[in-house]
């Protein structure tokens, strides 16, 4: 079980600015592809590429002979012996991808879910992940046009939402940031805060009441925070616990009367 904060505002970018980025993500998958072979092969086998891209160089017509040009041509022999699709099949894949993405159900959502609801259209928004949040919220806000950014202590949960990020082609909107959540402060207004309470577990009350104090204070006006899936007990913060974080705020539960609710006033 989960607990979210979610920061309203959050919204859902209409697919074309998403399909306008697609080429910018073919790249970044290519690359990524052909630095993660080069990793994978001996030394011996990167000179041999090497001595077939210097032969295929000079059996051509060329004006000049450098370093770009070597390793332009050092990528497109193993482009093709990896054999990577072409942009339009990869556009084509990533396409229904990210509609799987973009429906809720496909996370285990309904309609009626706080954060589907929660999610208004036509604007970006800036969403923050905090502790080991399941990579299925990151990828369910980036598939609708927000900008994610996981930040955690553990290197494998960062690794885990980044790769999943890659896989669906949305690196562009997902970035990952290894720390502790009590020395990491939002450079940027925020429009979400995504966290469940294994986020807030090493922290003192103090502590915790500080980093809770942070992220309202970087949450926009009209924002609003959801706590998915009130857990009471040592991960998670009682409901008293949050009514009284959130004085002030307009607080409300969800239909399953386990999804607290408040949204910020506007100033």
């Amino acid at each position: 079980m989960y607990l979210y904060f979610i920061a309203a505002h959050i919204t859902e970018c209409m697919a074309s600015p998403l399909q306008r980025s697609l080429k910018h993500e073919y790249e970044l998958f290519v690359e990524a592809e052909i630095e993660n072979y080069k990793d994978s092969i001996p030394r011996s086998a990167m000179l041999r590429i090497g001595d077939e891209a210097v032969t295929n160089i000079r059996g051509a017509v060329q004006t000049g002979f450098d370093e770009v040009l070597l390793c332009t041509e050092v990528d497109r022999i193993i482009f093709k012996r990896l054999r990577l699709p072409a942009y339009a099949t990869w556009r084509r894949r990533r396409i229904k991808l990210l509609a799987q993405y973009r429906n809720p159900e496909h996370w285990g959502f309904t309609l009626a879910t706080p954060i589907v609801r929660a999610i208004p259209s036509d604007s970006d928004a800036r969403v923050l992940l905090l502790g080991s949040a399941v990579p299925g919220a990151a990828l369910f806000l980036a598939a609708h046009g927000c900008q994610v950014t996981a930040v955690d202590e553990d290197q494998d949960i960062v690794d885990r939402v980044m790769s999943a990020a890659s896989h669906a082609g949305l690196t562009s909107r997902v970035s990952g940031m290894v720390s502790s959540l009590y020395s990491w402060f939002p450079d940027e207004p925020l429009n979400a805060v995504v966290s469940n309470g294994l986020a807030f577990q090493n922290l003192t009350a103090a502590e915790r009441d500080r980093v809770i104090d942070i992220l309202k204070s970087a949450t926009l006006d009209g924002g609003v925070h959801l706590v998915q899936t009130i857990v009471a007990g040592a991960n998670a913060l009682s409901l008293d616990e949050l009514r009284a974080h959130y004085d002030g705020w307009d607080i409300s539960l969800g239909d399953d009367q386990q999804s607290f609710v408040a949204r910020k006033g506007i100033q």
